[in-house]
């Protein structure tokens, strides 16, 4: 039976909610990303900053003509309710989950701390490996 850990990336990239919101935009776009866990000082994940909260920055500045950005950080714009799954969780619970919400990525952790994270495209990639 396949385990969380096989298809999870460990070397996650985080930013904290105190993060300049430009600076966590843009490791969103140097990493191609779509998401990046929030965490807090004992790496515990507290939010997630996606393309879709992004997309909050750039409504402001239409609204106000002009950057809008000054000062904002990272717990402005955060999905605060983030669904986390467990290592010890079912690789099957996992894609159920990613299933069920609309969201590309799920934290991973252990011990209530971060340890990896999984998108809809790792599962898929790791599928299409194991069939050769």
């Amino acid at each position: 039976m396949i385990g969380i850990e096989h298809v999870m990336k460990t070397n996650v990239v985080t930013v904290e909610k105190g993060t300049p919101i430009t600076e966590a935009v843009r490791k969103l776009v140097d990493h191609d990303f779509t998401g990046v866990p929030v965490v807090d000082d004992k790496n515990r994940v507290v939010g997630i900053l996606s393309e879709k909260d992004v997309l909050a920055l750039a409504l402001r500045r239409l609204e106000n003509g002009d950057s809008g950005d000054r000062g904002l950080r990272v717990d402005d714009f955060m999905t605060r309710d983030v669904v986390c799954i467990d290592i010890t969780d079912s690789f099957a619970s996992l894609c159920s989950c990613l299933m069920k919400h609309e969201f590309r990525r799920v934290p991973i952790i252990a011990k209530g701390k971060l340890v990896g994270i999984v998108s809809r495209r790792d599962i898929i990639l790791h599928i299409l490996n194991a069939a050769g």
